[in-house]
């Protein structure tokens, strides 16, 4: 089997119930604009877009509040990169959220939180400082 090249993620999602609440969580501890992105073809789908740049490194993806998938208890977790996590994790609880673990070191490759966002969902922040 020939091996892929570049990074095995290209997208994701992450399913919220409140998206003005999730939106309002994830603009204020990451400090970024989330953008409206809608399919046409299915207006039960709500999606706010995170900035990214589809020729650059890493993947970008979007809130979604859909139907049939509940927010929260996932088993999956997206890393958002940070100058310094410290900086984001300091405004975790006050956007709703919960800081599970807080900054530690993971050695050569930097250092991380994991926090929950204020729909119950598990994501992390990276840093290498």
């Amino acid at each position: 089997m020939e091996s892929k090249k570049g990074n095995p993620v290209v997208w994701f999602e992450i399913y919220v119930d409140d998206m003005n609440r999730a939106t309002r969580f994830y603009e204020t501890v990451l400090d970024v604009r989330l953008e409206q992105m809608s399919d046409p073809t299915d207006q039960s789908m709500n999606m706010r877009s995170f900035p990214g740049n589809m020729e650059g490194f890493g993947v970008s993806g979007t809130l979604v509040k859909m139907e049939g998938m509940k927010a929260g208890g996932n088993s999956v977790t997206v890393y958002f990169g940070c100058e310094d996590c410290a900086v984001e994790e300091s405004r975790v609880e006050a956007a709703g959220g919960k800081v599970v673990q807080s900054k530690m070191s993971i050695g050569e490759y930097g250092f991380c939180s994991t926090v929950q966002d204020s729909e119950g969902n598990t994501i992390g922040l990276h840093s290498m400082i």
